[in-house]
């Protein structure tokens, strides 16, 4: 299994620096806002997206000042994002533990995300980019875009798989799309470079979310965490979807009817989450989404192929790696 830490090797003084700029960033004069803001940096899970902009820069020109800023302003937008859709989902719990809006409430967990938006706006502007402050603007209509159209699709539940793919592409594949192009930017690549990391940003992206969803139909044991959240939220992703398609009408409706009941909770979780699952094995949707994943994997190695080979690359291939062969 791939590691992360031998992926950031690289990148490491800069992702040192990114660190540091981070912290110092995550801090105010208010008290009240400093500890929930430590808790959220506490909570802050990998760092994929700053590995990203710090790698996509080493690979063109080398990691610069603008880089690092960068790489803050991406992720505390996108920290602030997660901290807003965690209200509007009423969501209790976020990487493992109690989500802002749980711990505190519903108006702090608002606030300190728009206090969060204020400081990419201010970042943004410390960088004086036209092109990046472009990227995170768009990144930040592409964020909120995709959470409407989810939320729109819930209404029914029942999407098509292009209906699907476009919302992993607004939710998930823009923010790594404008991480990896931000990283290209923050260095003054080649366009023909910012391109090709675009690109691949957006293809890893797709994998990302495709290996997430392909865990809800996983072994909860071997997997080490829950299952089935997307579909107790009310969420149907490509492996259910395509095997609803590949069903007989009478079994596929009956499916739709049982997610919906475990939904609104008039029947047993663990017996229609069991049956789900055994539907969707059956009909090999897991299959199917894994194979989805695969084309968008290879496609993501074409983007680079404008690249010679150097440390930087092979480790946005070795986070490729990860992102599809990761059991968590």
């Amino acid at each position: 299994m791939v590691n992360i830490d031998d992926i950031r090797q690289p990148v490491q003084d800069g992702f040192y620096q990114y660190e540091k700029a981070f912290a110092q960033i995550m801090q105010s004069d208010n008290a009240m806002l400093n500890e929930v803001l430590d808790y959220i940096r506490a909570k802050s899970g990998k760092q994929l997206r700053p590995l990203i902009v710090l790698l996509s820069a080493a690979l063109c020109r080398g990691v610069t000042d603008k880089t690092i800023l960068s790489a803050v302003a991406l992720e505390m937008l996108h920290t602030a994002s997660l901290v807003h859709d965690d209200v509007v989902d009423s969501s209790p719990m976020r990487r493992g533990a109690k989500s802002i809006n749980a711990k505190w409430n519903n108006k702090i967990a608002v606030l300190v995300g728009d206090y969060m938006l204020a400081k990419v706006i201010g970042i943004t502007a410390e960088i004086r980019n036209t092109p990046i402050l472009n990227i995170v603007a768009k990144l930040g209509r592409d964020l909120s875009s995709g959470e409407i159209l989810e939320l729109h699709a819930n209404s029914t539940m029942w999407i098509d798989e292009k209906q699907y793919f476009r919302i992993i592409d607004q939710k998930t594949a823009q923010l790594f799309a404008a991480c990896a192009e931000t990283g290209a930017e923050s260095c003054a690549a080649t366009m023909r470079q910012t391109t090709a990391l675009r690109a691949f940003g957006r293809e890893l992206g797709i994998c990302f979310q495709l290996k997430d969803d392909i865990f809800d139909y996983s072994d909860a044991e071997e997997l080490g965490k829950p299952t089935m959240n997307d579909i107790r939220d009310g969420k149907a992703t490509l492996p259910l979807i395509i095997s609803l398609q590949r069903a007989p009408q009478a079994e596929a409706e009956h499916v739709k009817q049982l997610a919906e009941d475990l939904v609104n909770g008039v029947v047993e979780a663990s017996d229609a989450e069991q049956e789900i699952k055994s539907f969707v094995l059956r009909y090999d949707g897991v299959r199917y989404a894994t194979a989805r994943m695969n084309e968008h994997k290879k496609s993501a190695i074409e983007t680079l192929a404008v690249f010679r080979d150097s440390q930087p690359k092979a480790a946005l291939l070795s986070l490729l790696e990860y992102a599809v062969n990761r059991t968590f």
